[in-house]
């Protein structure tokens, strides 16, 4: 009796609740290199799609977060290399 006691202890043991782990989310790297890929990044999505997108949609075609699609259209931007039209990025 005492060994199915234990068998049942280390069994509930096993079927206990998993244990939750948080998702980690990524840091945003701020420099030269990161932010010119990313501008490469939107670039590529804006020359393929071939019109002027949302920041949604060249976050999503470019598969990189929003965020890092305002890093790479800022230097766009500040380039000459695109514009803005009714709330939609186009190369210019």
């Amino acid at each position: 009796m005492a060994e199915e006691k234990k068998v049942t202890k280390a069994a509930a043991a096993k079927k206990a609740a998993p244990k939750k782990t948080t998702a980690k989310k990524a840091e945003l790297v701020i420099n030269a290199e990161n932010v010119g890929f990313k501008a490469g990044d939107v670039y590529q999505a804006l020359s393929t799609s071939e019109k002027a997108l949302t920041l949604a949609q060249i976050a999503k075609k470019a598969k990189i977060t929003t965020e890092e699609a305002l890093l790479g259209m800022g230097w766009l931007l500040k380039e000459g290399k695109i514009a803005g039209e009714d709330n939609k990025i186009a190369l210019a």
